[in-house]
């Protein structure tokens, strides 16, 4: 017996074929698992030691739910400083992942019959957390390279929220300002609410981030969700948090106390020193995963799949249509050439001549992949 609510809900794809790999890996075949979202590097030692400090001090006991006051304090100093956000302390909920952030925005803000505008190909967990709610899913069009064409015809008076995602998971597309202008003017014009996902702000090329909630009047439209997992690979830690208006943190306070409590307690220390302490090796994750992008774009564009260039994250999104679409093609790369990637059908139906590959792998394992790419196609 289950809920029709929970029956609702998709299993996520890239979680299932990242485990899938792992399998395939401990049975001995040499898979190169190009399906996870995760930096395939370490927590920067500082963080790690802050976070093992808190537990030598035995931090181990409850925090308010809405997360210890010098990781909010410090949230919103960098909220200010980086992303030109006017919120205090106050105005901010730390939680265990972005993920728990995007689900309790969309729980706050979203009821039964609403509907909810998504851009494009889109992260998985999107649609799902949505249909939790009661509400449904509009998918708005982009163009070849993934920016949005004629979002207006997507709202209609059951419209509640917009929600963007810039850098893009799945496609690593960056929305511009005069994008983030378009989005901010419907809101405006229609009333609506915007839930603006940043947790790849940091992994950025040849671009500036903009939040959308620092325009003119979005501050009271706009709930900026981010995190520590990308920018700090810290993906198991599970930490992150959001900001928008004081009501409806409030409703999302309230949700994560009678849910999850509180982010683990002395992950948020290690938060504070992952913000405080030197960023040095978040510049070098990023050169290092420009380097790869290059690497694997041209590859891809050797072999004739055509392939835009991401302006941030750490995926491609090729387009495979001319060699039987994403489901197909993503089942050939695991059979045939022991690649594990995803099929562009897990982020919507704009994504179903896709496949999404992510090059948080090194450079030697990317250039196996192409090399076998390559042989399956001949």
């Amino acid at each position: 017996m289950v809920s029709e609510r929970m029956a609702s809900i998709h299993e996520s794809k890239t979680l299932k074929i990242a485990a899938m790999a792992k399998k395939l890996t401990k049975d001995g075949l040499d898979i190169i698992d190009m399906s996870v979202g995760e930096p395939d590097f370490d927590t920067p030692k500082h963080i790690v030691e802050a976070g093992c400090n808190s537990l030598k001090m035995g931090e181990t006991h409850y925090t308010p739910t809405a997360g210890i006051p010098e990781l909010r304090r410090a949230i919103s100093e960098k909220l200010s400083r980086e992303n030109s956000l006017h919120a205090t302390a106050d105005d901010v909920i730390v939680t265990p992942g972005a993920k728990m952030a995007v689900f309790a925005a969309i729980q706050a803000l979203l009821q039964e019959g609403d509907e909810c505008v998504l851009i494009g190909p889109s992260w998985v967990s999107y649609e799902p957390c949505v249909a939790f709610s009661g509400a449904s899913v509009t998918w708005g069009n982009v163009d070849e390279n993934f920016m949005p064409i004629d979002l207006a015809a997507n709202i209609n008076p059951k419209t509640r929220v917009i929600l963007v995602n810039s850098p893009s998971n799945p496609t690593g597309a960056v929305l511009d300002q005069s994008v983030l202008m378009e989005i901010r003017d419907l809101a405006e014009d229609h009333d609506l609410f915007v839930i603006s996902d940043e947790i790849y702000e940091k992994i950025i090329y040849d671009h500036t981030h903009l939040s959308i909630g620092s325009l003119p009047g979005m501050e009271d439209r706009t709930v900026t969700i981010n995190g520590f997992s990308k920018a700090y690979a810290m993906t198991g830690w599970r930490l992150g948090y959001l900001t928008g208006p004081r009501e409806t943190m409030k409703w999302v306070n309230r949700l994560l106390s009678h849910s999850v409590s509180q982010a683990t307690t002395f992950v948020q220390r290690a938060g504070v020193a992952a913000i405080q302490g030197p960023q040095d090796e978040v510049f070098s994750m990023v050169a290092e995963f420009r380097a790869r992008r290059d690497l694997l774009v041209a590859g891809l564009k050797s072999l004739g799949i055509p392939c835009s260039i991401p302006g941030g994250a750490f995926y491609v999104f090729p387009d495979v249509s001319e060699f039987g679409g994403g489901d197909v093609f993503t089942e050939k790369l695991l059979k045939d050439a022991l690649i594990a990637a995803t099929p562009g059908s897990a982020f919507g139906p704009g994504g179903m001549d896709y496949v999404r590959l992510s090059y948080a792998t090194s450079q030697s394992r990317i250039k196996q992949a192409v090399e076998r790419i390559e042989k399956i196609l001949k």
